[in-house]
């Protein structure tokens, strides 16, 4: 929920009110018609936003054949579905970013955002036609929504991947089913799987047994996501033979990790000093 003191309406001259309309044609022949509200009215960002005379909705409504109207922050777009949803997915990015830096939005910055987010949204497109899946011993994993697809393509195509989003969304588990489906492949030849032994806002307590048993309930959601996939006998033969490693930050400490598929979950959870330590065990960056 956002508290505002100061509530400014963004409403253009009366004379102008019903002329904010960048017309592309007089027919447009199986069109659908949406409204998007850009929330918080901001009168300046708007102002931006639109341009002089409605010269930027001129030229996003040209760029992606779409009819746009607006009064104050409501619009109403008018084309087809495909082109309809882009603009509303530009018009809210391009105000979130105008709000954030308070800038002014001149031709020639709204060209090169136009370029920007036409590259974005052809990358979605290629994504979301083509089915992301990965195949274990066990099951198959598939990819659900571009996000996730484009998490596992970053994944399979880069030496470092950081995965940011809210509890629940496959983060762990999408990348230990990437690990294991390296491993079986045997592009790489062995599996680390990394942990911070950080309590998650509630505290354990004393917790008996030697030093395996203390570390085990952090490190119990990479077991379940690689039992799931292989199986618990696989994942203890695996183990026995170092193919395997669960094991928290602190054990990572002057280690050298050569062809390897490590996994740092709950990341946000360490040190910038830990962070750097990690990445430099993989040897793709140098410590100093």
């Amino acid at each position: 929920m956002q508290i505002s003191t100061l509530r400014v309406s963004y409403l253009p001259p009366r004379a102008a009110r019903w002329r904010n309309s960048i017309t592309l044609s007089d027919s447009l022949a199986g069109a659908v018609t949406s409204r998007l509200a850009l929330q918080p009215d901001n009168s300046a960002s708007l102002a931006a936003l639109c341009g002089p005379v409605d010269q930027h909705l001129r030229e996003i409504g040209g760029h992606l054949g779409v009819e746009i109207r607006n009064r104050g922050n409501l619009f109403t777009l008018k084309g087809s579905e495909g082109a309809v949803g882009q603009a509303k997915r530009l018009l809210e990015r391009l105000y979130a970013e105008l709000r954030g830096n308070g800038g002014a939005l001149d031709s020639q910055a709204l060209h090169l955002f136009l370029q920007e987010h036409q590259a974005v949204s052809d990358v979605e497109e290629a994504l979301e036609s083509q089915e992301i899946s990965i195949q274990t011993k066990k099951k198959l994993i598939r990819a659900r929504g571009p996000n996730q697809r484009a998490y596992l393509s970053a994944i399979a195509e880069e030496h470092i991947c950081f995965g940011i989003g809210p509890a629940g969304t496959g983060k762990t588990y999408l990348a230990v089913a990437a690990a294991v489906e390296s491993l079986e492949s045997g592009r790489v030849d062995r599996l680390i799987l990394v942990r911070p032994a950080v309590e998650a806002g509630e505290k354990l307590g004393f917790l008996p047994g030697d030093l395996t048993q203390k570390i085990d309930p952090y490190l119990r959601p990479l077991h379940d996501a690689l039992c799931d996939m292989m199986g618990a006998s696989t994942v203890q033969k695996c183990m026995e033979r170092n193919l395997i490693e669960v094991a928290p930050l602190a054990y990572m400490r002057g280690r050298t990790l050569n062809n390897a598929f490590i996994i740092l979950d709950e990341a946000q959870n360490t040190t910038r000093a830990s962070l750097r330590r990690t990445l430099s065990a993989t040897g793709l960056l140098r410590a100093s």
